[in-house]
């Protein structure tokens, strides 16, 4: 697999890990609001979505290093 090809890869990657955290944290929110959850327990989940982006930025921030390795 060449370069570019990894680069590509690992971009979807993290577009899908940035879906999916929103997704399930639009999901937890709206479970939350029908089940009645305890602040606690929405909170909760609002943290681990906060952890799930900040994973996102993480990987861009690689992708981004890798890109411009690969570039010099």
């Amino acid at each position: 697999m060449s370069g570019q090809e990894q680069h590509n890869r690992q971009g979807r990657i993290t577009a899908l890990v940035i879906a999916g955290t929103g997704l399930a944290w639009i999901a937890a929110t709206v479970a939350g609001e029908m089940l009645g959850w305890t602040q606690r327990t929405r909170a909760f989940f609002d943290l681990a979505a906060l952890a799930g982006f900040g994973t996102a930025i993480w990987m861009i921030y690689g992708l981004w290093r890798s890109r411009r390795k690969d570039k010099d």
